[in-house]
């Protein structure tokens, strides 16, 4: 396996790690990161989603007590019944848009500029969001994921489809968009989370399934240490992010996406950063 490659394995499972679970877009910095470092043909686009299956089991064991103790109640507590059927619920539009629109949404959006644009844009939603909470706190009727409805799952599950737009951000999606519909910040990221679990391994088994003509046993190496790396740096980032929630915003994340759409967009323009072929 050549080393150079493992690098770049590496370098792009740290990169989904510490922003899969961020409101900054996990995909966007992967495609960016792949164009600086010449990793972005048709097995590493593979090989973005895939590593993102690593950063869900850094979910799965952060929030490990409370999948077990729901698994565990599943057949016979309401209350625990009523979760899995609004996780299940969530899930199922990304499931039937992204078989309906997946494979266009990657031959045309999959650019810097549309990614860069996407940043921007989102940014400014989360200042949005953030503004309307602090000025109106009445607009929070959802403290905790277990109040959750049916009803608000499916909304939340609608949102994050807006996701398929790379630089929008799965989790800014899903937690943003929760705010916007009532749900306190703690609880829209807790639901983000649980909500990434099937979303994630199922782009990811998916997405191994229908491009496997292009994989081989030889490549496995390469997908360990992505994984590896995924799992490592967003078991750090999840610990990190639910100590800064209790008592931060994500008013400096907004400003990040925006500075950081801008600098994509002015060295792309300039010619100064070739950010694809």
């Amino acid at each position: 396996m050549d080393i150079a490659l493992l690098i770049k394995a590496v370098i792009m499972g740290i990169v989904e790690g510490l922003t899969e679970f961020l409101p900054i877009s996990s995909t966007g910095h992967l495609i960016l990161a792949g164009a600086l470092l010449g990793f972005d043909d048709d097995k590493a686009k593979v090989f973005d989603i895939a590593i993102q299956t690593g950063a869900i089991f850094a979910v799965i064991l952060v929030y490990w007590q409370k999948i077990r103790s729901t698994l565990i109640a599943l057949p016979h507590e309401k209350q625990a019944q009523q979760f899995a059927l609004n996780v299940l619920v969530a899930f199922l539009p990304a499931v039937v848009l992204g078989l309906l629109f997946g494979k266009a949404i990657k031959a045309h959006l999959f650019t810097p500029v549309v990614v860069a644009s996407a940043f921007i844009i989102g940014g400014f939603i989360i200042l949005w969001a953030e503004k309307r909470q602090q000025r109106n706190p009445a607009v929070i009727r959802i403290h905790n994921v277990e109040s959750m409805t049916t009803m608000d799952a499916l909304k939340v599950g609608l949102v994050q489809c807006l996701a398929m737009i790379p630089g929008t951000s799965r989790s800014g999606s899903t937690i943003i968009g929760g705010m916007l519909l009532g749900l306190s910040r703690k609880a829209a990221t807790d639901f983000s989370f649980y909500l990434a679990i099937p979303t994630l391994i199922g782009a990811g088994v998916y997405s191994l399934y229908k491009e496997r003509a292009l994989l081989s046993m030889s490549d496995l190496p390469l997908f360990g240490v992505g994984l590896l790396f995924s799992f490592l740096s967003a078991w750090l980032c999840i610990r990190w992010l639910l100590r800064y929630i209790a008592s931060h915003d994500f008013v400096p994340f907004a400003w990040y996406r925006i500075a950081f759409g801008i600098v994509v967009l002015a060295t792309d323009w300039s010619g100064l950063v070739v950010w694809a072929a």
